[in-house]
């Protein structure tokens, strides 16, 4: 059975976001629709003199996905509060793997209310992102 806002319980997971592979050519749309141009992202010379074997994705592109991974499980309306941290750089090729878990499922203010952990994971295992959601049923 798919794990939906009405029926989630506490330790489920819901379903999973995959973005990626991250490319250089998602940096260069990325920064252009943020405005965010760090060289440390689109260029390869400016990364490697600042001690980095390549560039790397943006962390507010990473953290968009934790935003997906939520909004499309609840709907964006249904969005009370969400926050991350980063833990780790997303390098160029990697697949980032969305998840989130309901810790607590609650009534308040005349809502039911499901947090969520949530979590990314690039290819090797690594947590790039952890962080928190609370959402409307």
């Amino acid at each position: 059975m798919t794990v939906t806002p009405q029926n989630a319980k506490v330790g489920d997971m819901i379903p999973d976001h995959k973005f990626g592979p991250v490319t250089r050519t998602t940096l260069a749309l990325y920064a252009g629709a943020s405005g965010d141009h760090n060289p440390i992202h689109i260029d390869l010379d400016f990364a490697k003199n600042a001690g980095m074997p390549d560039v790397f994705a943006h962390g507010m592109l990473s953290m968009a996905q934790l935003g997906r991974l939520v909004s499309n499980f609840a709907g964006q309306d249904k969005i009370r509060h969400l926050d991350t941290r980063f833990t780790a750089i997303t390098p160029v090729g990697a697949t980032v793997d969305c998840t989130g878990e309901v810790t607590d499922r609650r009534e308040e203010g005349g809502e039911t209310l499901l947090t969520l952990k949530l979590a990314a994971h690039i290819d090797d295992g690594t947590q790039t992102l952890k962080g928190e959601a609370v959402i409307a049923v």
